[in-house]
């Protein structure tokens, strides 16, 4: 599925970035890097979650870490990024953003997110993109939805102890 949009989406999206994303089978993991991976944060809320995606963001890609929280905050209210089975993506537009970013986190403990089969969440894939990327946006998720809604790829993540681990698994995701 995600394949046949590729074509459609680097010739009608004129953004710096598309290229440098790939937007191929797995973009995901050419935008996710070791540095951009926290595990075991020390936080038991979503709020809580969120303040820490956005300081290691923010100073990790020139973002004010404010930007960061609010948009993921903006996008929570309008329904939880919690797809169920322990999983969630935040996702945002962000200001002054000029390329698709993604993180990945890991709480200490699952965290409450409104999940719709009420499980609490213990890992977050981030995406945030440029407030104009609409398209690059829509194909990051679909793509992400595909890897989390894979059984053996959620267990694979889960059995990760370092950033190292979860880069080469997410890198070693294919479609089905």
């Amino acid at each position: 599925m995600f394949d046949a949009h590729v074509d459609l989406l680097e010739c009608s999206v004129s953004e710096p970035n598309v290229e440098a994303v790939g937007l191929r089978q797995n973009s995901i993991a050419r935008l996710l890097s070791p540095e951009d991976i926290l595990l075991d944060v020390d936080a038991t809320t979503r709020d809580r979650v969120f303040e820490e995606i956005g300081r290691l963001i923010g100073a990790r890609h020139g973002l004010r870490e404010q930007d960061v929280v609010a948009g993921l905050d903006a996008r929570e209210k309008l329904g939880s990024t919690a797809l169920g089975q322990g999983v969630a993506i935040p996702h945002a537009r962000v200001k002054g953003l000029t390329r698709a970013i993604a993180a990945f986190v890991r709480p200490c403990l699952a965290i409450p997110f409104d999940a719709p089969d009420g499980k609490p969440v213990s890992s977050l894939l981030i995406l945030l993109v440029p407030e104009s990327a609409t398209d690059v946006h829509l194909l990051l998720l679909a793509q992400a939805a595909s890897m989390v809604c894979d059984t053996a790829f959620r267990d694979r993540l889960r059995a990760c102890v370092d950033a190292v681990e979860i880069v080469a698994t997410f890198a070693e995701w294919q479609s089905t």
